[in-house]
Formats: structure tokens, sequence, C-alpha cells
């Protein structure tokens, strides 16, 4: 026997059946009409904040090479750019740029390296010690940590870049270097007589602060402006991307290797712990900013950021 309804009770039904579909409706809707990021980034240990995210959607991100990665805030055509934090605030300082600090990303992924046997940072005591990066932050942020625990080199010269010291590091088994995550897990890998020292250990001994502000991801201001609820969504979803290098270390090894950030998963799974990517809001980070920023004023244009260079100051 059919059962019948009483007609309010099929228009009831008739319209809890309308309801839901104009739910799902709406909601597919608003999915297709959500805005769509342009996101530029280094290659390497920067790029791993948002390794996850680029995987699933490699059509809106860019990896650059890192000396080329400041062009992009005068091109303006990326929403986010990921990029060390003292060139964004120099560039900000200058009326060169118009994207704001929404997070620091990145807190420090430099390496004192030797293949001297069972090396220590106690070893640079009269020795020689070769940096990558001459006038960088880098350089300078490596030189205030080890004075500041009272290590003194006998002389340090510099290479370009990071490469140019894991060559070394590779081919002097004397040589005392400044590397960097992921090049030095790179270098062990061929030699597993290199013992790396994380530069962070005395940053913390000398300051008291788990890593220093390396990189931070920027957000357009106009972008920022005109799409403010759409920027809160994409920088939850770069935080939870940051805590997977930690809490989901395989998916992220996965994805970087997927993006050539680099260049096999057995590295990616050791280098990852070690590049110190960890997120925080811009405007929580500011007092440690601003130290990174004393020990080298020059690096961040000669004077500290402005509070309007956060984003989301209170």
């Amino acid at each position: 026997m059919k059962k019948r309804y009483p007609v309010k009770k099929a228009l009831v039904l008739l319209l809890s059946v309308f309801m839901i579909m104009s739910h799902f409706a709406l909601a597919s809707a608003e999915e297709a009409d959500s805005p769509v990021f342009t996101v530029a980034s280094p290659e390497g240990a920067p790029g791993l904040a948002l390794a996850t995210l680029a995987a699933a959607d490699p059509d809106h991100y860019t990896f650059l090479a890192a000396e080329t990665i400041t062009a992009e805030f005068s091109s303006q055509e990326a929403d986010f750019i990921i990029a060390p934090l003292n060139a964004g605030a120099r560039l900000y300082l200058n009326g060169k740029s118009s994207y704001k600090l929404a997070a620091v990303v990145s807190w420090g992924n430099l390496y004192l390296a030797s293949q001297k046997d069972q090396f220590q940072p106690e070893d640079i005591n009269g020795a020689e010690l070769t940096l990558f990066g001459e006038n960088t932050i880098n350089s300078s942020i490596t030189l205030y940590a080890l004075e500041q625990n009272g290590i003194q080199p006998a002389s340090v010269s510099y290479l370009a870049g990071a490469a140019n010291t894991q060559q070394l590091l590779l081919t002097d088994e004397n040589a005392i270097v400044l590397t960097a995550e992921p090049a030095l897990t790179a270098a062990q890998a061929k030699n597993d007589h290199i013992t790396g020292c994380p530069v962070n250990d005395l940053f913390q001994e000398a300051t008291g602060n788990d890593g220093f502000t390396q990189a931070g991801l920027f957000v357009k201001a106009e972008t920022a402006e005109n799409q403010p609820e759409a920027v809160e969504a994409y920088l939850q979803q770069v935080e939870e991307s940051c805590e997977k290098c930690l809490s989901d270390l395989e998916s992220v090894a996965q994805a970087a290797v997927t993006l050539e950030l680099l260049p096999n998963e057995k590295i990616a799974m050791s280098a990852i712990p070690h590049c110190s990517i960890r997120y925080m809001p811009a405007w929580e980070a500011k007092e440690q900013i601003e130290m990174t920023a004393n020990i080298d004023i020059a690096q961040f244009g000669g004077s500290l950021p402005a509070d309007d260079f956060y984003y989301g100051a209170q």
C-alpha cells in the first residue's frame, strides 16, 4: 500500500528539499567565485612553507631563483611573495614596494660546517672561516652569533652563495664554511665526514630567541584591502602548510620533490626538520624582527620598519 502524505506535509517536504538544493547551489557558487591568489617564492628552504599548497595548485605558484625574487615586488603581479624579510622591509621603506609583511615563515637555516673530526663552533677560534654573501643579513647574523659566544676566527673570507661554500666544504677537508639547509644535507649525502652546527643554537645562546626572522610572507596592499576575508582564509592555509613541516613531514617531502624544490625524498626527509619553517603573524613577531634588524640595520634600509609595514598590526 502506498503511503499518502497530507498536502501540508508534502509542501513542507518540498520546501526542505528546495532549501537543501539552494544551500548546495549557493556553496558551489561561492566556491566558484572565491578568489585564487598568485604566489611567488624562492626555491629551496623558504618555499617549503608553501609546498603542500603549491603541489595541490601548481598553476598559481611560481618558484624562482633566490637572487631574482625581490624583482617580484616591483612587478606587483603576485598577490603573495615569500622573500627575505630584510629585503621586503628595505623596499617598503624606500617606497619601492607596497607589500606588507603578513607573517614570518622561516627562522634560520644557516649552518657552520666542516669535515674536521668532531667539529664544533669552538674550532673556529683562530681558524679561517668562509661565509657566503658578503654584506648580507645571513653573514651579519652569523658573525654576531659567533662574537656573542666569544668565538673569534683568525680571518673571514666570502664566496658568492651557499652553492660555492658547499663546493669548498666537499673539496677541502680543512675548510670551515657557512652553508644552509638543504644544501648541507645534500653535501653530507656525498661525504659522511661533514658535520654541521646550527647558527640558531649560537643565536639562541646570545639572545634567548629560537632563530632569527629570516624570510617572510608578504601580501600586496591592494589584495589585502580588496579581499580581506579571502586573505585571512589563505593565511590560515599557509599556517597549516607550515605546521605540516613538523606534523606531516612525509607529505611535505613528497610535495617538495614533486615541485623540484628538493632532489629526492631521502634528502627532503632529513633536511626539512632543520629548515626552521614556522608560522608567526607579523605583528606578533615585531619584537623579534626589530632585534634582527638592529644587528645590521643597514640591511633593513637604515631604520626599523614602521608600524604600517605590518599587516594586521594592532
